[in-house]
């Protein structure tokens, strides 16, 4: 496990991108597109380059696995970050997901507003899960979290991971389901140990 650099964007997307092509928030948003995989991890890529620069995006080394984490007061991505990569996202996206991507909005509301970092995506490519990389590439937060006295939270897309979220500390605070009839996430909170 490692920072990862601008150099690990690509295998980061190809396989986050994989990682994601099942997940309820992802196929809702990009509904309908083709190259779904491909179309995921652009967007995912898009989130780590932001957070690049706050040296909060993980990577295990051989490029199978990744965290992209958002230190205090930089969860929110400002719409002059996203401004930057806007052609690459519209190519992504197609004219037919904006509807659902707009929908994605509503998360924002359910974020905690104090001092906590804030889990925006873990995923492991679907050959390398259950392998332990996601939990390694947690726990370098999460230590730095406790030792500096500061939560953690998340959304998660699937039920299923709640259990695995729990193990590391990681507590449902609320669920709620996305607009125009989009799926259900679970928010999740972890208080420093």
């Amino acid at each position: 496990m490692r920072i990862a650099t601008r150099a690990d964007l690509p295998a980061l997307e190809q396989a986050l991108g994989r990682a994601f092509a099942d997940d309820p928030v992802w196929t809702f948003a990009l509904h309908g597109s083709r190259r779904l995989p491909e179309r995921i991890g652009t967007f995912i890529g898009i989130v780590a380059r932001i957070n690049l620069a706050h040296g909060s995006v993980w990577v295990t080394g051989d490029g199978t696995a990744a965290a992209v984490w958002a230190p205090p007061k930089h969860w929110r991505v400002r719409p002059r970050q996203f401004l930057r990569y806007s052609l690459r996202a519209a190519r992504a996206a197609g004219p037919r997901s904006w509807p659902n991507l707009a929908a994605m909005g509503e998360v924002e509301k359910h974020r905690p507003t104090g001092e906590h970092w804030y889990l925006a995506v873990l995923g492991t490519e679907p050959s390398a899960q259950g392998s332990g990389r996601a939990s390694a590439l947690l726990r370098p937060v999460l230590e730095r979290c406790d030792g500096e006295g500061l939560g953690a939270y998340l959304e998660s897309s699937k039920e299923s991971n709640i259990a695995f979220y729990a193990r590391h500390g990681f507590e449902v605070t609320e669920s709620f389901d996305l607009p125009r009839n989009g799926p259900r996430l679970w928010s999740m909170w972890r208080d420093p140990r």
